[in-house]
């Protein structure tokens, strides 16, 4: 169906019509209007042409409890009718429109050009015998035939390699495309939903849901499919995916039981019928205008195209004037957005392209090479010409003769293929390809790591990373929760009771309490293999708390039974605000029984009863509870657990109490019991987190538990350790310590917060996303944090989309934040984002090789093209040998130092900074080093290399005559010396051991010896085209000789220290100014007044002035005293008000934090401090009033 046309669609289903639909009630076009309804005008029209929703449940052959019957027939019968649940995908470019994108290179288009002048003029022969003498010594040595015809050969060459380029790139992009397609299909295939078949709850993929389909839908769910609500509990939808409304709008099956495909679940749970799947449903006919359902990701792209027309046309001109491919490796999807605030959202929502960070420093690099490459390439092109013109017509006073013409204009064409020569050599075409394959094989490898990357440049941003916020459920422990304590009747039991122990009252309430009131999808089930532990299904805390039911020896099924979901009177779902799950049920004698669990200090603040131990409700006092939290709930908390409360109240039959009043329903409770559950730390992860302290990632645990039992899980974890000054606070703290007296979040203050904080517990999804962007948008210290988030749940999408690197849960993630992440954790687990720390480092450092070994190649073949054609008419390496040192150079050097297996001494060194350059030092020194020992190793043989093996000099020959031994020596030279350096690149970082783990990299090995093998055949077969004579065994091993030198002077350039080489400029560098898009620097005035605008404006240039200098002084100071320049930058002052150190970090360097703030920080101390003390208790440091004395009390 996916191929069909919409027409023909149409047409087929004309001729159902007739029928009614082939035996259903109701024809596809019928449905189709159906769900363009919204509100009232939708139930009016349910309810007189198909008598509610039951009567369209009849019409579509479906039954509202049972679901499809399943059968194959019935289910491929719909399928032909209503279509399947799939959007065509747009077509994926064929391979001929990827060469023809590969041969818009500016670059590729002038040797084509180069290339077809010079087999035009090769072909030309001039009219007459008029050569010889009479044009000059240009001619000179008189040719025979066979060489004068061979002069197409170079044209035909250049032509070949174009091919062999644009060949390799296209395959590359289509190999991406496909991959990244791929993962897409992957993506959609592990979507899956739950639906009711044949009365059988089961997950289906989203793929094979069909119209009739009875879907179960709950809390975080993004709907794969339109449908009407049959029955729903408290249903709020998030529809701004389709409307653009921001406000939830609450569904009901008797008010708005309308729900379409894409839109969010934000709270409630209930079951709908399908009625529209695919190109029919909303989405989908949204999709179809677009035009033929244009994939998702690329709507995304097309909409920050838009926005960003402007700077993408910028960038593009930034290509076409350097040649520079940087531009390829845009990431495949980056659309930045989704603020929490509504004033954030009423606004255009801007989808900002931020370019990754290395991004940003490649295009830069790529531009500076790209620059002096052309410079490079005019120079020798004009240098040749004048030479040329002044020896001929100057110096020996020869006339310009007609006939001579074609000969003169191929010398010139010759020279201009030189100079187009040069500038190829320059350029690094080789960078997209290194940095795309490089990538693609991480995202390979990360997916066998259980990391599902979706944002190819999420991957590298990863090796970057300051910061890692984490959830500690699922993430940090199991996710296996299991009560073990229990306080119930007055007893505060350390394991699970005997069922006899407790109040038989007591004991019937709790059982009921928990069956009822947890949602009925949530189960406890066999396990699937035999003695392992049972499965749980759902809701994790609900689990544990339906294991203390199967525990006390009772079963929750039958009571479910008895009151099915249809029979609950009214549900109060669980979300982030109440932190608590209320349902109400209707009790024979007519009255109501409202069941509530959630977390146990805002459930006990709600209850003024509690049940006594014989299980009848006595009073609870305001005293009680605090004697309560003292010695049930802070114990338990401290031994990590998570306490959870469940209490009920009976409500009288009449009056009906008002169901919306919540604050006065949810209020006079009767606490049944207080449950410690236990969700074990994962085995693996204290080592992780160890892992990451070691590379210089700071791990915060943001959590919604209790403060103590986040602090206990956080020293089960290592992410405090006992004596060390670091703040665990909640959510109600953090806010009391960010927010001014208006309420309104200050920079200011999280600076003074973050850098200590450790544990965040009892934290709402704003708290999560103000924290991110807190540290995000801190200019504090001289790095921007580069900062990643775990989440699962819905709530978490601000959080994960305003991160640098957004994880999301694959197993226990709901679909909202997955659609918000970067990067997907297959297995949930913390170890495997230090896997992806790994990786991504990894590729910065696979890049780095890459650059140090390109860039070498690239000075030494420049220089020797531009002095040789300057002092010898003819650059030493012809523009075949050239394109294949580029070739092999740059493909294949990409291939083989791209491919570099990740090692556990990556996690060793701390991250790289945002504005630390492409280029270290090291690397420069490298560079330098060896294209100075190449330069002398050319130029020695190039000026007496005739003298040294006894050979003719290659020098001065005339145009077409035949290749010479001494040039094919040269050029043998240059790539074994090439083929040697590649070995020498495996190591940036000034290792002496440059063969370290080379046989882990099979790939490495296959391509050092393939372009060994293939270099053999082109020296000793290349002939005419590749201007190679055949050489001896014993002129080859010289030139393996020399090439070996080259690992030697690796290691006498490893000895030269780099502080000796203070002068060595690091290119490739991102300043602080380069950084921040435009965007945001408009966005921030967006809502200032034009006043305000003028004196920041004042203030800017006031600031700017100030920095330059500032940073002058500290120029000065640093040669003086010979420190470096960043620990000069450590004493900068910080501007006084917050709102403009953003505004100067916009504009210059990063503000600095004086020492005196950081040691400040206990006079702005709060009320208390706790801290773990090395015995193990907790403590609590509390200030005296009057003076500035800690009390140390024991907990």
């Amino acid at each position: 169906m996916g191929d069909m046309t919409n027409s023909d669609f149409y047409a087929k289903n004309q001729r159902n019509e007739g029928n009614h639909a082939a035996g259903f009630g109701c024809s596809l076009m019928e449905l189709r209007s159906l769900m363009e309804l919204r509100g009232s005008e939708a139930v009016v029209k349910l309810q007189e042409d198909y008598g509610g929703v039951e009567g369209l449940c009849k019409r579509l052959k479906t039954s509202p409890t049972e679901g499809l019957a399943g059968a194959q027939p019935d289910l491929d019968k719909r399928k032909e009718l209503y279509g399947r649940n799939l959007i065509p995908p747009k077509k994926p470019k064929t391979f001929l429109q990827l060469v023809w994108e590969a041969l818009q290179d500016v670059t590729l288009i002038i040797l084509e050009i180069a290339a077809l002048i010079s087999l035009g003029l090769s072909f030309y022969h001039p009219p007459g015998q008029a050569s010889g003498e009479s044009c000059g010594t240009a001619a000179g040595g008189v040719e025979d035939e066979g060489e004068a015809d061979a002069g197409w050969i170079e044209g035909a060459a250049i032509l070949l390699s174009v091919v062999c380029v644009v060949l390799v790139t296209a395959f590359n992009d289509w190999s991406k495309e496909k991959q990244f397609r791929g993962l897409q299909s992957r993506i959609e295939q592990e979507q899956k939903f739950q639906v009711v078949r044949g009365s059988q709850v089961i997950q289906l993929p989203v793929s094979d849901i069909l119209v009739g389909d009875i879907a179960q839908i709950k809390y975080g769910d993004l709907l794969p499919a339109d449908g009407v609500l049959i029955q729903g509990n408290d249903l709020k939808i998030d529809e701004s995916s389709l409307t653009g409304e921001s406000d939830h709008v609450k569904k009901s099956a008797d008010k708005d039981p309308m729900l379409l495909s894409g839109t969010h679940v934000m709270e409630g749970s209930g079951r709908m019928v399908v009625t529209a799947v695919g190109v029919n449903s909303q989405t989908g006919i949204i999709f179809t205008l677009l035009g033929a359902g244009v994939e998702e990701e690329e709507k995304k792209e097309k909409k920050g195209k838009m926005q960003d027309g402007n700077m993408e046309s910028n960038q593009i001109k930034v290509k076409k004037q350097d040649g520079a491919a940087a531009m390829e490796m845009q990431p495949l999807k980056s659309a930045e957005g989704g603020e929490a605030d509504d004033k954030e959202r009423k606004k255009v929502s801007v989808s900002k392209k931020e370019k990754s960070v290395l991004q940003g420093k490649l295009t830069k690099l790529a531009v500076q090479i790209g620059k002096a490459g052309l410079l490079m390439s005019a120079i020798t092109v004009i240098i040749l010409v004048l030479y040329f013109a002044i020896d001929n017509f100057v110096m020996q006073k020869r006339p310009w003769m007609p006939e001579c013409t074609p000969i003169y204009i191929q010398y010139f064409v010759k020279f201009f293929i030189i100079g187009v020569t040069v500038l190829v050599v320059a350029v690094p075409e080789g960078l997209p390809l290194a940095v795309t394959i490089s990538l693609a094989y991480s995202v390979k490898k990360m997916m066998k790591d259980n990391n599902l990357v979706r944002h190819l440049d999420a991957c590298e941003t990863m090796g970057n990373a300051t910061a890692i916020c984490s959830d500690k459920t699922g993430t940090l422990t199991t996710n296996r929760m299991t009560a073990v304590q229990c306080y119930v009747g007055d007893v505060h039991y350390k394991e699970i009771p005997d069922p006899g122990a407790l109040p038989p009252k007591s004991l019937e309430l709790l059982v009921n309490a928990i069956s009822i009131n947890s949602a009925y999808t949530t189960k406890i089930l066999p396990p699937d293999k035999e003695g392992g532990l049972p499965k749980q299904v759902g809701n994790k805390t609900e689990c544990g708390l339906l294991g203390l039911v199967l525990d006390l020896k009772r079963d929750y099924q039958p009571i479910r039974n008895q009151i099915p979901e249809e029979k609950l009177y009214k549900v109060y779902t669980f979300n982030s605000v109440r932190k608590s799950m209320s349902t109400v049920i209707k009790l024979p004698d007519g009255s109501f029984r409202m069941y509530s669990k959630g977390a146990s200090e805002i459930v006990l603040k709600k209850c003024n009863h509690i049940l006594s131990e014989v299980g009848e409700p006595r009073v609870f006092r305001p005293r009680d509870k605090d004697e309560m939290v003292k010695k049930v709930i802070e114990p338990m908390a401290c031994d990590g657990l998570r306490t959870i409360c469940v209490a009920y109240r009976d409500f009288p039959s009449d009056p009906e109490p008002n169901w919306d009043d919540e604050n006065n329903i949810l209020n006079d409770l009767v606490a049944i019991c207080v449950v410690g559950i236990e969700d074990p730390v994962r085995p693996e992860v204290p080592d992780a987190i160890q892992k990451c302290q070691r590379a210089g990632i700071t791990v915060r645990m943001v959590t919604g538990d209790n403060i103590n039992t986040a602090r206990a899980i956080a020293i089960k974890c290592g992410i405090i350790h006992p004596g060390e000054d670091f703040l665990c606070i909640d959510g109600k703290e953090f806010n009391r310590r960010i927010r001014n007296e208006k309420g309104e979040v200050e920079q200011e203050r999280i600076d003074k917060v973050w850098p200590k904080l450790r544990v965040l517990a009892r934290s709402s999804p704003t708290d999560k996303h103000t924290l991110v962007k807190g540290i995000i948008d801190s200019t504090m210290a001289d790095q921007r944090q580069v900062v990643a988030v775990t989440g699962d749940g819905t709530n978490d999408g601000p959080a994960l989309k305003k991160a640098d690197v957004g994880f999301a849960m694959g197993i226990a993630g709901t679909d909202v934040a997955k659609e918000a992440s970067d990067i997907i954790l297959t297995d949930d687990n913390f170890s495997s984002i230090v896997k992806a720390v790994m990786w991504g480092r990894n590729v910065y450092d696979s890049i780095s090789k890459f650059l140090q070994f390109q860039l070498t190649v690239n000075v030494v073949a420049v220089i020797v093209a531009f002095t040789g054609a300057c002092i010898t008419q003819d650059s030493p390496l012809k523009a075949v040998q050239m394109l294949w040192v580029n070739l092999i150079m740059d493909t294949f050097a990409s291939l083989a130092l791209a491919t570099e297996p990740p090692t556990e001494s990556l996690l060793k060194r701390k991250p790289y900074g945002r504005n630390k350059p492409l280029i270290s030092s090291t690397m420069t020194k490298n560079i330098l080093g060896h294209g100075v020992y190449q330069l002398v190793i050319i130029f020695t043989l190039l000026f007496a290399g005739e003298k040294i093996f006894d050979i003719d000099s290659g020098r001065n020959a005339p145009l077409h005559s035949p290749p010479s031994e001494h040039y094919t020596i040269i050029f043998n030279t240059f790539v074994m010396m090439q083929l040697f350096n590649e070995i020498n690149a495996r190591k940036i970082h000034g290792e002496r051991n440059v063969f370290d783990g080379i046989f882990r990299n099979p790939i490495f090995c296959s391509i050092v010896f393939g372009t060994f093998a293939v270099q053999i055949v082109i020296v000793q077969f290349g002939g005419k085209p590749f201007s190679c004579q055949p050489l001896d065994l014993e002129k080859w091993m010289w030139c393996v000789f020399l090439g070996l030198g080259e690992l030697v002077w690796g290691q006498v350039i490893a000895t030269i220290p780099n502080s000796r080489l203070r002068f060595l400029r690091r290119a490739g560098q991102l300043t602080q100014k380069d950084e921040l898009p435009e965007e945001d620097v408009n966005e921030e005035n967006e809502e200032i007044d034009h006043a305000e605008r003028e004196l920041r404006r004042g203030q800017i240039l006031w600031f700017r002035g100030l920095n330059r200098i500032q940073t002058q002084i500290e120029v000065v100071n640093t040669f003086k005293s010979g420190t470096s320049f960043q620990g000069a930058g450590a004493l900068r002052r910080q501007s006084s008000t917050t709102s403009q150190t953003q505004d100067v970090t916009n504009v210059s360097s990063p503000s600095h934090v004086s020492l005196s703030n950081a040691l400040s920080s206990p006079t702005t101390t709060p009320p208390s401090i706790s801290f773990l003390h090395a015995d193990g208790h907790c403590r609590q440091l509390i200030p005296m009033s009057s003076t500035r004395d800690w009390v140390n009390i024991q907990v």
